[in-house]
């Protein structure tokens, strides 16, 4: 056992495994769960760090943190005390059945708007004057894909003769000299098809530009926030429900899912990792198409035998 304190191993520990190894924004969050160690717990140490004490780390960290957020920091720091165990450093893993916890959530705003919602906002949209931001909102409400993932576009990354969008960068929007990125992982490099009507419209719009050029992005710094609230004003004007620009790919998901594109399709459009990641953020839809498929099946069954069951109760006897 060692006593080096908590904090100082897990600012160690990120410094050495994910330091330039995970991306800058990633980086970021563990740098944040660093500063709440500190703050917490600034003099707790390896050799101090029971299954009581790092309970009581989560529980006073779950008093002002939804659950959610609470599993972030405790993924983060029990990676650490994994190592620190392969080590020897610590001799028993005191985040060994850990129970967490965390205030309730708030009220968040609308994921998602349903196809009648949608098609009012697209039909504010005025593209007749060139590229703006209301073709980024077509493209993304038509194709999920991430902020970050339309910003990286490039005239050469659409194949208009084959109908589809290759994703193999994003647009580091948040550095303070912006530029490509990588992907957010490996599942994100995608191909991802396009209908006729957008094809004809980018083809025009992006003729003249050079192939490597970020479509979107020009001389001045984009931010999310900005865009947020131009979709804001547009909901407004449009009558419908409030939602983000990541809110515009929720609904990309939602609808195909309730027009009846399978979980695998959904994945692989959106570039998530795996299906699970699908299926949990998408579970209310699912849930929702499942009882109409459970309606479906029982109408189906009742259709195949129809068959007239004339009882005549005299003839039964029944032994009490």
């Amino acid at each position: 056992m060692t006593q080096i304190k908590l904090h100082a191993y897990f600012k160690q520990w990120m410094e050495l495994y994910k330091k330039d190894a995970v991306r800058e924004v990633t980086y970021a969050k563990y740098k944040l769960t660093h500063k709440n160690l500190q703050r917490l717990v600034p003099d707790l140490t390896l050799d101090e760090l029971s299954r009581l004490a790092y309970q009581q780390l989560l529980n006073d960290y779950a008093k002002t943190h939804e659950r959610q957020t609470v599993l972030d920091f405790h993924r983060h720091i029990r990676s650490s005390l994994i190592d620190a165990l392969e080590e020897q450093l610590i001799h028993r893993d005191p985040t060994r059945k850990a129970i967490i916890k965390g205030t309730q959530q708030r009220k968040h705003k609308t994921k998602f708007l349903n196809q009648f919602e949608l098609q009012a906002v697209l039909n504010n949209l005025i593209l007749d004057e060139g590229l703006n931001w209301d073709y980024f909102i077509l493209l993304i409400a038509k194709t999920g894909l991430r902020f970050s993932e339309a910003l990286g576009l490039t005239p050469g990354d659409f194949d208009f003769a084959h109908q589809y969008v290759t994703i193999n960068k994003t647009w580091d929007y948040k550095s303070v000299e912006s530029g490509f990125a990588p992907t957010k992982n490996k599942s994100s490099v995608r191909k991802v098809p396009l209908d006729w009507q957008t094809v004809i419209q980018f083809s025009q719009l992006t003729k003249k530009m050079a192939v490597d050029e970020p479509i979107f992005v020009k001389d001045k710094k984009v931010y999310n926030d900005t865009l947020n609230h131009y979709l804001e004003r547009l909901c407004k004007r449009s009558g419908v429900s409030i939602i983000s620009i990541h809110g515009l790919r929720h609904t990309h998901a939602s609808l195909l899912l309730y027009a009846g594109v399978s979980v695998a399709s959904v994945a692989r459009r959106l570039g998530h990792a795996n299906m699970t990641t699908t299926q949990s953020t998408y579970l209310h839809v699912i849930q929702e198409l499942e009882n109409q498929d459970n309606d479906k099946v029982m109408k189906h069954l009742a259709s195949l035998v129809k068959t007239k069951f004339c009882i005549n109760l005299q003839n039964y006897s029944y032994i009490t």
